[in-house]
């Protein structure tokens, strides 16, 4: 008898969860993301990255991307076959995008801990703010035993 064994494709895993435009939304997230992201068994350090990155991106939601009484959505997910991590967070306020600002420091630590991050505007009116983290050990990718995105001057 001939058995023919086809491997599949490491399966992606996804969490999806809509919250409340409000503080407590926001830590809800970040607690949630936190659980989810340690079930999954990522390498060292990145749940705890990413939960930085979903603390920033669910406080922007809330605090600049609120509309009263719609929620927002956070989606985490591996991709690439599980090489990377990426946080979603969408809002109903596309129209206001996100820019680094002079007085917060919240993009510019997603900056950091994320290897790439972007905006996907729509549907209208709705935008994502996005980052990857990377789960493979290598240059830049926090946890993977590799000198990360940050480094200090005085030594490189």
């Amino acid at each position: 008898m001939n058995h023919k064994t086809t491997e599949l494709a490491p399966a992606t895993r996804h969490f999806s969860i809509q919250l409340s435009p409000t503080p407590r939304g926001a830590r809800l997230a970040r607690r949630l993301a936190t659980e989810r992201l340690h079930a999954w068994d990522l390498p060292y350090g990145v749940a705890e990255t990413a939960a930085q990155v979903v603390a920033e991106l669910a406080a922007n939601a809330v605090t600049h991307g609120k509309v009263p009484g719609r929620d927002f959505l956070l989606e985490l997910r591996t991709t690439d076959g599980d090489k990377a991590l990426r946080i979603e967070v969408t809002d109903t306020r596309g129209d206001r995008l996100p820019c680094r600002s002079e007085t917060g420091y919240g993009l510019v630590l997603v900056e950091a801990f994320a290897g790439r991050w972007g905006v996907t505007e729509g549907p209208v009116p709705r935008k994502t703010v996005w980052a990857e983290i990377g789960l493979v050990p290598g240059p830049g990718n926090p946890g993977s035993g590799a000198s990360g995105a940050l480094t200090n001057p005085k030594n490189p």
